[in-house]
């Protein structure tokens, strides 16, 4: 059983997650201690226990007694079915972290896997359920057949009631050997050149009377316009139990004239809407947030660093390219190397991935 200590790197929920997705990929049981051990509540959470719910469901998965606040957990994995499930995190539990423990595992499942989950779809500390369909999904078309996110209901902090359907129809079953064949390496060191940006502004209904969305929008893309490129941004309304939204942008780039749809070189920034910030604010934040990836020279933003490391674990070979690495990053490496014979090397700002 492989040994894992939950306080190592960033410490927190994401190496529970990582190491749930990577467990029951790849049949290997694991034993987790200090789990959030310097956190102000130590413990399992709600979305942690939500996650281990949806793995039993899927997979047959078998654990030790846990409960809110568990700050040990042994995992023992089934073999992960398709099928249709359902899942409700809960209020605004976030739908992107409990994805985090379920994408990697159906990718290779035995048939299509169709999941219908409600909760939160944006909020503080987490990739949104939008930035998972525009810029994660993409990376990982490369490993299946189809994988379709749909975004069926809006839910905002603190009520949530958000609601997605995800599509996947895998390739092939799980085997190391016939991924590397069949599949391109990550590969993502040149950022290229800028071609366009795209952004989607989302908001709750109660905001379009004083057209939050539209200031917004016209804040960001002043902001943007020195680019002097296609600059396409999208404002929806939309009835939730909440009042809230999330301006999320991001910047495209190809590579000698064309995008590699293989490797998308994709950049974003993100700002969620809040009571005390004006709409002109955001928009010049989310844009300077962009702007500020952009001018580092990144082939992966700060979210799409640690969450692209779980998936270079299957293609030895795979780099990215990011000046800063992050806590959750290095945590994953730390999960990652557990379960797969595999060994990163960080050398000037490029994380690679080699065979063991």
């Amino acid at each position: 059983m492989i040994q894992l200590d939950g306080n190592y790197g960033e410490g927190g929920g994401a190496l529970v997650r990582t190491a749930l997705a990577l467990s029951t990929l790849t049949g290997k049981s694991f034993e987790i201690k200090d789990i959030r051990k310097s956190r102000p509540n130590p413990g399992l959470k709600p979305q942690h226990l939500t996650a281990i719910e949806a793995l039993k469901q899927i997979s047959d998965a078998k654990t030790s007694e846990i409960k809110l606040g568990s700050t040990e957990l042994k995992f023992i994995p089934g073999k992960i079915k398709k099928g249709i499930y359902h899942f409700d995190i809960g209020t605004a539990g976030s739908i992107t972290l409990l994805l985090q423990a379920l994408i990697l595992p159906s990718l290779f499942a035995p048939g299509k896997i169709t999941l219908y989950i409600k909760g939160g779809t944006c909020g503080k500390w987490q990739a949104s359920v939008d930035y998972l369909q525009n810029i994660l999904l993409p990376h990982l078309q490369r490993f299946v057949e189809k994988i379709d996110l749909k975004i069926t209901k809006r839910g905002y902090y603190p009520k949530g009631g958000g609601e997605i359907k995800l599509e996947i129809t895998p390739r092939f079953n799980y085997d190391p050997d016939e991924i590397k064949i069949k599949c391109a390496k990550i590969n993502l060191v040149q950022q290229g050149k800028l071609e366009q940006v795209r952004g989607i502004i989302n908001l709750s209904s109660e905001l379009e009377e004083k057209e939050v969305g539209e200031r917004i929008k016209n804040a960001a893309e002043s902001q943007l316009k020195k680019y002097k490129v296609p600059i396409t941004v999208r404002v929806e309304y939309t009835n939730a139990l909440s009042v809230g939204g999330e301006a999320l942008f991001w910047a495209i780039f190809s590579q000698q004239g064309k995008v590699d749809y293989d490797n998308p070189t994709i950049l974003s920034s993100d700002v969620l809407i809040e009571k005390g910030k004006s709409s002109e604010q955001i928009g010049k934040e989310v844009a300077e947030k962009l702007i500020q990836e952009i001018s580092i020279d990144a082939t992966v933003d700060h979210f799409l660093e640690d969450q692209l490391i779980l998936f270079m674990g299957l293609l030895p070979g795979s780099r990215i390219k990011r000046p800063e690495i992050s806590n959750h990053t290095t945590t994953n490496i730390y999960v990652v190397e557990h379960f797969l014979d595999v060994g990163f090397k960080i050398n000037d700002k490029i994380i690679s991935l080699e065979e063991n």
